[in-house]
C-alpha cells in the first residue's frame, strides 16, 4: 500500500491511532522498529537537531532533504510538521510537490504567520494568519498533489493564541470546506478542556488530530471518547535523546577516558544494524569478490576440578559471573562484533552446553588431553581468520575489539599487570620485544617468549601475562595449523597446553603480535577465582 494510502487511513480511520516523533533517518527507523503506524516529521525537533530555532531558521529545503532520509530508510508514511507552509500559496504549492516527490505521505501547516514562532513561546503574542488567506493555501496544496491520496493537515492555533473556542470553531469550519484531509487542534494547556470543549461543538464531521504535549497525564482512553482519530507524541525522541547525550558527555567529560560508559550505551554494531549495513553485506557478497568473515573457537571442555562442588554438575564454562554464564558472555561479546561461526568445544557434562545453539565440537577425554588437543580437534574450523578463546575468562569488551582491529597475522592478548599475582598463580607469562609503556605510540610489540612460571616464582623481566585470548587472520591461521600438525608428532602433544603452539610458532621463526591490557580480565580457577568474579 501506497505511503499516502496508509496515511490517510490511519487519520481517517475509526479506530484512535498514534505517529512518533522523529528527526532523522536513524530515528524513523526506530519509530518504525517501535511499531508505530505513521512518523511525525516534527519542526521543533528536525530544527533542534540542526541546533537552530523553531522559527523557520532552517530552510524548507533543508527540512525536505532531512525527510528524505527518513522516507528513504521507513516503509510507514510521514507527516511532516511544515510550520506555515513556508511561505504564501505559490511556497505551498511547490512545498507539496516536492513531498509527493521525495515519498512523503502528508504535510500539516499552521494558521500562523511566516515566519512562525513553536506554538509553546509567547502563544498570546503570535498574529494568525487571515482565514481566507490560509485556506487557499489549503486549496493550492491540494491543486498541487501529485498523489490524490496525499495529505493536508489544517493545525489550528486560536487556542495557542488567546482567541477562544469562537474562533477556533470558525477556522476549522473553513478548513474543512477548503478541503483540509483532517484538522489538528493545539492547546498549551495542561488540561485537556480546551480540546474536549472543541470536540464536542465540532462533532464527526471530519478527523481531528491532538498533540497531548502538555496535558500528556490525560488517560488516553479519554481521547478515545472524544472521537480523536489520532495521537501524536510531538518531541518525545529527541527529547530523551538529550537526557541520554548530556550524562553520557558529562561522565566521559568527567572520567577523561571510556572505560565505564562503554557498557551503558548500545554497541557500534547496533548503529550498524539500524544503518541497515545487512543489506550492504549482502550486496557485497552479489557484486564484489567473497573473503572469509572471521570465525571463533571456544576451548571448554574442562571441569575445573578445583572449583570442587561448583562443577558437579557443569563445567566452569558454565558458572554464572554476575548472573551469567561465563560463556554466554563471550559469545554475547563476539556476536555483538558480527561473529556469527562460533564452535564451542565441549566435553565435561556437554549436554549443559547445548543451549547455547552454537556449532559443537567435542572432546571426550577430556580428562586427560590439554587445550592444544581440543583445539586440534576444531581444526577444521581454523581455515580462515578467527579468534581462539578460553571458555572460562572475562574481560572488558574493548579488549576484543583492539584485539580485532590489531592487523598482525597471529595476535594475543598480554596483561602487563602481574605484580600483585598471588604466591601460589600459575599462568602463561611471557617475554615481548618492549614492555607495556601504557602510551598511544607505543608501536608494534612482538611476542618472545611464552613459559609457564613456577608457583610462587615471578621474574621482573617478565612482561605480562597471557590471558587465553588470541586472532588469527587466514594466513596466521595456516601458520598454527603448520605448527600444530609438527607437535601432533610428539608423544605427549595430547597434554600439551595453547601455549605450547605459540612457542612452535616462535621456534620457526613466525611472528606473534602483542595487545597490551592493564587489568581489565580474570580466570575462574577456583573457589577465591569465582567468589572474586562476582564482583568483576
Amino acid at each position: 500500500m501506497k505511503k499516502t494510502t496508509q496515511l490517510k487511513n490511519l487519520i481517517c480511520g475509526r479506530e484512535l491511532e498514534f505517529l512518533m516523533e522523529a528527526h532523522s533517518g536513524l530515528s524513523a527507523r526506530i519509530v518504525e522498529e517501535a511499531g508505530f503506524p505513521g512518523i511525525w516529521g516534527s519542526g521543533l525537533s528536525i530544527s533542534a537537531a540542526m541546533g537552530v530555532r523553531d522559527n523557520n531558521e532552517a530552510s524548507w529545503t533543508q527540512v525536505l532533504e532531512t525527510v528524505e532520509f527518513m522516507a528513504d530508510c521507513t516503509t510507514i508514511p510521514i507527516l511532516l510538521d511544515g510550520d506555515t507552509g513556508y511561505g504564501n500559496f505559490n511556497n505551498m504549492r511547490r512545498l507539496v510537490r516536492k513531498l509527493c516527490q521525495r515519498g512523503v505521505a502528508g504535510v500539516c501547516i499552521e494558521d500562523k504567520v511566516f515566519p512562525k514562532t513553536n506554538s509553546f513561546l509567547r502563544g498570546e503574542q503570535q498574529p494568525l494568519a487571515d482565514i481566507d488567506e490560509f485556506s487557499g493555501k489549503i486549496k493550492a496544496g491540494l491543486d498541487s498533489r501529485i498523489d490524490d491520496d496525499f495529505c493536508i493537515v489544517a493545525r489550528i492555533e486560536a487556542f495557542i493564541a488567546g482567541w477562544g473556542l469562537k474562533e477556533a470553531l470558525k477556522r476549522a469550519d473553513a478548513y474543512h470546506r477548503a478541503g483540509a484531509t483532517a484538522l489538528l487542534i493545539h492547546s498549551k494547556r495542561n488540561r485537556p478542556d480546551e480540546i474536549f470543549a472543541f470536540m464536542k461543538e465540532w462533532g464527526d464531521r471530519c478527523p481531528v488530530i491532538i498533540v497531548p504535549t502538555k496535558y500528556y497525564s490525560t488517560p488516553t482512553e479519554e481521547f478515545r471518547r472524544h472521537g480523536i482519530a489520532a495521537v501524536i507524541w510531538a518531541n518525545h525522541l529527541l527529547r530523551s535523546a538529550v537526557k541520554a547525550m548530556q550524562e553520557t558527555a558529562a561522565e566521559i567529560f568527567e572520567q577523561q577516558s571510556l572505560i565505564d560508559i562503554e557498557d551503558k550505551v548500545v554497541p557500534v554494531k547496533e548503529i550498524f544494524r539500524l544503518q541497515n549495513d545487512e543489506e550492504l553485506a549482502e550486496a557485497e557478497g552479489r557484486y564484489l569478490a567473497s573473503k572469509r568473515e572471521l570465525a571463533a573457537i571456544i576451548l571448554a571442555a574442562g571441569r575445573g576440578k578445583e572449583l570442587g562442588d561448583l562443577t558437579l554438575d557443569r563445567p566452569k564454562a558454565m558458572l554464572q559471573v554476575n548472573g551469567t554464564p561465563i560463556i554466554k558472555q563471550t559469545l554475547d561479546q563476539l556476536h555483538a562484533r558480527s561473529i556469527k561461526d562460533v564452535t564451542v568445544v565441549r566435553g565435561y557434562k556437554k549436554e549443559t552446553l547445548a543451549p547455547l545453539g552454537c556449532s559443537f565440537v567435542d572432546n571426550d577425554r577430556y580428562d586427560e588431553t590439554g587445550e592444544l588437543y581440543s583445539l586440534y580437534l576444531a581444526r577444521a574450523q581454523l581455515e580462515g581468520p578467527a579468534v581462539i578463546c578460553y571458555g572460562d575468562i572475562v574481560f572488558r569488551s574493548y579488549i576484543l575489539d583492539e584485539l580485532i582491529g590489531h592487523p598482525g597475522d597471529i595476535v594475543v592478548v598480554v596483561d602487563s599487570h602481574i605484580g600483585e599475582r598471588r604466591a601460589d598463580y600459575v599462568g602463561d607469562f611471557v617475554r615481548c620485544s618492549e614492555k607495556n609503556r601504557k602510551s598511544y605510540d607505543q608501536g608494534r610489540v612482538r611476542l618472545r617468549a611464552i613459559e609457564l612460571a613456577e608457583k610462587g616464582s615471578f621474574d621482573e623481566a617478565l612482561d605480562g601475562e597471557w590471558i587465553g585470548l588470541l586472532k588469527t587472520t587466514e594466513a596466521g591461521s595456516s601458520a598454527l595449523l603448520e605448527a600444530m600438525e609438527e607437535l601432533a608428532q610428539r608423544p605427549n602433544f595430547k597434554k600439551m597446553k595453547l601455549a605450547e603452539l605459540l612457542d612452535q610458532v616462535l621456534a620457526g621463526g613466525g611472528v606473534v603480535d602483542v595487545v597490551y591490557i592493564d587489568g581489565h580480565w580474570m580466570d575462574v580457577d577456583n573457589y577465591e577465582d569465582f567468589a572474586r568474579s562476582q564482583g568483576f
